[in-house]
């Protein structure tokens, strides 16, 4: 039986605007909830970088574009292309959250929001143990996305692809809706079972697709 829940797709698809609004839905209900989802960042309409934003309200940098008079010859720098990654920022901000959900213990069942694990998260060696932990755990269930298959694998994200207890949802550009309800369907199949929730809240959340 599936216990987490991932959505997968191409960039822009609309992963992270189905994630804010399961977890807005989820937040209104009073589900224990927490995690942390990445925004673009467009500074004179162009995109600048990306931020973490935690559910608490909480943002910081998580990757900007490099100056191109910037040398990367003198120091350690994490890149994905054109991005540096501020891994420093991302843990300072990720990793007491997720830490906190995992310490959490197993009498209350609890949500994680994790979006998302890509290339630039997995600079942090750190964050992958937190996620697996939090995934071998029986006190949270995850709701995260995870990048589709592209060149070099992702050793984390083939592992979540690998396990038993997750269901992965491909969110394709022109069926948005249909996955988006069959995402919002699962999760809260599964949310219902661990969290109690109740059968109009259920019905009412895979509506907002």
């Amino acid at each position: 039986m599936s216990k987490h829940v991932f959505l997968t797709g191409p960039p822009g698809v609309g992963k992270t605007t189905l994630i804010q609004k399961v977890t807005q839905a989820l937040k209104s209900s009073g589900a224990p909830i927490d995690g942390f989802y990445t925004q673009e960042v467009r500074e004179g309409g162009r995109r600048a970088g990306f931020d973490v934003v935690t559910l608490s309200g909480n943002r910081g940098p998580l990757s900007r574009v490099s100056p191109s008079s910037e040398s990367s010859v003198s120091r350690r720098e994490y890149r994905v292309g054109q991005y540096v990654v501020d891994l420093v920022s991302f843990e300072q901000l990720v990793l007491p959250m997720l830490r906190n959900v995992n310490h959490g213990g197993d009498t209350e069942k609890r949500i994680c929001v994790i979006d998302e694990i890509g290339k630039m998260e997995l600079f942090s060696q750190a964050f992958i143990q937190a996620v697996r932990q939090m995934l071998a755990g029986s006190g949270t269930v995850v709701l995260g996305t995870i990048p589709i298959p592209k060149g070099k694998p992702l050793d984390l994200v083939e592992e979540i692809r690998s396990r038993k207890d997750v269901k992965v949802f491909n969110v394709i550009t022109g069926k948005f809706v249909l996955s988006g309800k069959a995402a919002c369907t699962e999760c809260f199949q599964i949310l219902r079972g661990d969290l109690y929730l109740s059968n109009s809240l259920c019905k009412t959340v895979v509506k907002i697709s």
